[in-house]
């Protein structure tokens, strides 16, 4: 497994901070074009080890919040999640951010109660989403800790399951990757959910689309597309690159990566169950406030099964969002939409996953 340490290396070689954050994403570059060079002769969906299910997934479940509660009974009867896998905690609902202290009686009730066979968590709220600095889905991943807040503009805290092949995150690296089944109502979530069971050995041939926009604070992850459809195999996904800073009226949408604050005509756009999106932007993770900038909420609310936006300023670091190379990877492998968002993402102390984490369009496993 690769660590790159930014403090250290910034000490070793003397740049300045805009030489060295070029210099991040090269080296993040680097880790991509060996991942993906290895797995070029892989094919989607062959064989995969045992890895996230229904079986080691808990639901995380607000009893003092009613569509918390709806939302955990139905993805419970959908995913055929067992009863020892339901994770009842109980606090003051709707608040868009939890202290430190209060979060910290909450994990510790969770803790306790995870069976030790769990390897991930599904949250079933969409508020709060954040704690103090941190994104709610990494303080329940890996617990609180400042070393994952920016202090400010600056690297964390790095995922010690990033690109890591392990099909079992706790037992390897002691973290619960976690995401929230997020949206403004319970029709909303179920929605979200049925697309995720549809989603499963579906083995879609669809479009990815990697575009490059105008905004050059928020596009800086367009640096890697090139050597995403270099590395690129042949395989069910037509993987395009598309300058302009939106598209429209595209159908058999499974990927779209995009870097600005709005994005424009989501309501032409056809997203098949499965599907992964996202913008690189500051307040993505802002789910339910008005920030000025796009919610990640609207991706889901557009059709696609999963998402990811910061809760708080990360600026641009490239390596604080999802990888899009990692991702269409990892996807394809046969990995779940949680497996795969997770390990794309090298610093995600400052954002949060949402969607359908069990999702997995080309795994040949029934889940």
């Amino acid at each position: 497994m690769f660590f790159f340490q930014p403090q250290r290396l910034r000490q070793i070689v003397g740049f300045s901070t805009v030489i060295f954050e070029k210099l991040q994403w090269q080296i993040l570059l680097v880790v991509v074009a060996g991942l993906t060079t290895n797995s070029a002769t892989a094919v989607a969906g062959e064989k995969d080890d045992i890895g996230l299910s229904a079986q080691n997934l808990a639901v995380i479940v607000n009893d003092a919040d009613t569509l918390s509660r709806q939302v955990a009974d139905y993805y419970k009867k959908k995913r055929l999640i067992p009863f020892e896998n339901i994770i009842h905690v109980n606090f003051p609902p709707g608040r868009s951010t939890i202290s430190r202290a209060e979060f910290q009686g909450i994990k510790s009730l969770v803790d306790r109660a995870s069976p030790a066979h769990v390897q991930a968590y599904a949250l079933a709220w969409t508020a709060p989403y954040r704690v103090d600095c941190m994104s709610i889905t990494t303080a329940f991943a890996a617990g609180f800790d400042e070393a994952y807040c920016s202090k400010p503009c600056a690297s964390t805290k790095p995922n010690p399951y990033f690109n890591s092949n392990s099909r079992r995150p706790y037992d390897d690296f002691g973290v619960r990757p976690t995401m929230a089944l997020a949206g403004k109502d319970l029709m909303e979530i179920q929605r979200l959910i049925d697309r995720g069971v549809a989603s499963d050995g579906s083995f879609p041939e669809a479009t990815g689309y990697l575009v490059s926009t105008a905004d050059t604070e928020r596009n800086v992850r367009s640096v890697s597309y090139a050597d995403i459809i270099r590395q690129y195999w042949k395989g069910p996904v037509d993987l395009r690159i598309v300058e302009s800073d939106f598209i429209r009226n595209k159908t058999k949408v499974i990927f779209y990566f995009i870097g600005i604050k709005q994005v424009k005509a989501l309501d032409t756009i056809r997203f098949i169950p499965g599907a992964i999106a996202d913008h690189l932007t500051s307040a993505g993770g802002n789910l339910v406030g008005n920030s000025g900038q796009m919610s990640s909420l609207r991706w889901l609310q557009a059709g696609a099964t999963g998402s990811y936006g910061a809760v708080v300023e990360p600026c641009n670091y490239p390596a604080k969002f999802p990888h899009p190379g990692i991702v269409i990877d990892r996807y394809l492998r046969g990995e779940t939409l949680i497996e795969s968002y997770w390990k794309s993402v090298a610093w995600p102390g400052e954002g949060i996953f949402i969607g359908e984490p069990l999702a997995a369009p080309y795994s040949r496993r029934s889940r």
